[in-house]
């Protein structure tokens, strides 16, 4: 599948249909909340499984119960179909 960098005004339009994701410093953005550490672990676990089988690998952090994750695409220097399509799979997991 050839990648391609989404022009700003695709990108806007994606946000509007993923209202929990926003643009921060060019990259797509969701923080989370979880009641613990496991729930929050147990979360990037799954979506580590996620990003392996798409081999599309989140840039991400995570301090006790918050879990920060931002998406880019590397290879077109900017956000791809590729971004969204992985924020599509996190936000299924929740």
């Amino acid at each position: 599948m050839t990648m391609e960098r989404l022009a700003p005004e695709s990108i806007e339009q994606k946000l509007v249909a993923n209202p929990d994701w926003s643009l921060r410093e060019g990259k797509l953005y969701r923080g989370f909340l979880f009641d613990s550490f496991i729930e929050a672990f147990g979360f990037m676990t799954r979506v580590a499984l996620l990003a392996e089988a798409m081999n599309h690998h989140p840039e991400w952090s995570n301090v006790y119960n918050r879990v920060e994750i931002r998406l880019v695409t590397h290879d077109v220097d900017g956000i791809s179909a590729r971004d969204f399509e992985l924020a599509g799979k996190i936000d299924s997991l929740l």
